[in-house]
């Protein structure tokens, strides 16, 4: 059994609980490998700070069910304990409406217990109504306990047992208003674990907190990965697993070759990976070497040059609006990005990738900063927030899909574009199962360049990379 770690709503300190759980764990040598519903790539950098293992991204709408159930028995094999932490509300789904893709709907599809974090900041015997409504709203969760989180005192806890106790729902942890130990936060969450310092020491304050905090004895139970406590079950291949869905999906590609099966050298592909450039769903890279790719990690911050030999470049999201200056001033890496698309390289950029391919950033304090210079046009920082998933439908070919093509990705950013081309490379609509969500395009398909807001996880799709891959030979060849 694993577990899976969910709030009444966000905000309620989820993530402190689940690192704090990490933490006491890791610290006593224990392997871990911890899980994340939903798009977000910040909380799983903290995941696997603490753990030492890549966490695992556990989404339905940018992959599929199936592929959430495979991928979480593929990861727990091995292990000594297992957590998914949850996203939002425990209903919360994608739409608002249905709790598709919430972390309800994850437990009830890993047939797992969950362990509900309240936040009891400002309520008493309140916290009973809470409960039990989160309790009896759909029997087939099984709430295991709580965790009282922001208790303010001794009377303050005697309050909220006492209203808890006829539920008959365990208390399985307490954590009192903590003042030294806090995450900081910036506009699009957590500042990721490469930005701090002191990220080491609050990971021990954790594990000290988490030590005498929790009920141990309780949890450990709940904890054990299913793997540990039952016979190993034999897992296909990452890579037999992939050849299989290329073959049943009917792909042009020919698969002997981009697998690798022939011999042939490894496509080096060249991944932007810096504190500029840090949001990479690790399944994605994962997937990238199993169809054959070599990847070569490089940044455009502090390296003069793309690394030797790459075929094809890859720019995750990030922050590049933050590290503008350093950016502009690394001219040698700007000219060395520029020149290797303008000859045809393959090139996959994802937001901040895609910001960083632009002419310009214009910081939050109306400042530019002159970036690789492909596309004409300049990246505008401001206060609107730009979120969702998104069904995105190819108006074009591009080096990771043809025209008519339609995946699922989400959208995440606080910049917009000054210039669109005339023709975009995505229409995209909002979150809708049916695809009947307003329409808009975005998206640029330029030189060989696929450049996007919106992040794609291709734990579904693996004909995707594929494609990419296919592209960098052929590129090559040419």
């Amino acid at each position: 059994m694993a577990l899976v770690i969910a709030g009444e709503r966000s905000g309620v300190g989820k993530t402190t609980v689940t690192l704090a759980l990490l933490s006491f764990l890791s610290r006593h040598k224990q392997s871990v490998q911890s899980f994340k519903v939903g798009p977000d790539y910040i909380d799983p950098m903290f995941h696997q700070q603490v753990t030492g293992r890549p966490c695992r991204n556990l989404d339905p709408v940018l992959t599929s069910e199936n592929y959430v159930q495979d991928c979480f028995t593929r990861h727990v094999q091995g292990v000594n304990y297992a957590l998914v932490e949850g996203v939002m509300g425990l209903f919360d789904g994608a739409s608002g409406r249905e709790d598709w893709a919430s972390t309800a709907h994850i437990a009830r599809l890993l047939e797992l217990p969950v362990l509900l974090v309240l936040d009891c900041s400002r309520l008493s015997r309140s916290v009973a109504a809470i409960a039990h409504g989160y309790k009896t709203f759909d029997s087939r969760i099984q709430l295991t306990g709580v965790v009282l989180n922001r208790v303010g005192s001794d009377r303050h806890l005697e309050l909220l047992k006492d209203a808890l106790e006829p539920l008959q729902i365990p208390v399985l942890g307490v954590m009192r208003r903590q003042d030294n130990i806090t995450i900081p936060a910036r506009h699009l969450g957590l500042v990721p674990t490469a930005e701090m310092v002191q990220l080491d020491d609050l990971i021990d304050r954790l594990a000290h907190l988490a030590e005498s905090c929790f009920d141990w004895e309780l949890l450990f139970p709940l904890l054990t990965s299913p793997s540990d406590s039952d016979p190993p079950q034999p897992s296909t291949p990452l890579a037999s697993s992939l050849k299989l869905r290329l073959i049943k999906g009917g792909t042009r590609f020919k698969v002997p070759q981009v697998m690798g099966d022939l011999g042939g050298d490894p496509v080096r592909l060249a991944v932007a990976r810096d504190r500029a450039f840090s949001f990479y769903y690790q399944d994605n890279l994962d997937i990238l070497q199993e169809l054959g790719a070599e990847l070569v990690p490089w940044s455009p911050l502090t390296d003069t040059a793309l690394p030797a030999d790459v075929q094809g470049l890859y720019f995750g999201g990030g922050f590049p609006e933050v590290f503008a200056q350093p950016l502009t001033e690394n001219t040698c890496a700007r000219e060395s990005v520029r020149l290797a698309i303008l000859t045809g390289m393959p090139t996959y950029a994802e937001c901040g990738g895609l910001m960083y391919l632009c002419e310009q950033i214009r910081d939050f304090e109306g400042q530019s900063w002159s970036m690789v210079g492909v596309l004409p046009t300049t990246t505008v920082m401001g206060k609107r927030l730009t979120v969702g998933y998104r069904q995105a439908t190819a108006l074009q070919d591009s080096p990771l899909l043809k025209a008519g093509a339609r995946v699922w990705g989400h959208e995440f950013h606080h910049s917009q574009l000054t210039v669109m081309p005339e023709k975009p490379l995505f229409e995209t609509r909002g979150y809708d199962q049916k695809g009947e969500g307003k329409a808009a395009t975005e998206g640029w398909r330029r030189h060989q360049v696929h450049a996007s807001y919106v992040h794609l996880h291709w734990g579904g799709r693996p004909e995707i990379p594929a494609r990419f891959l296919q592209g960098c030979i052929k590129a090559e060849k040419a």
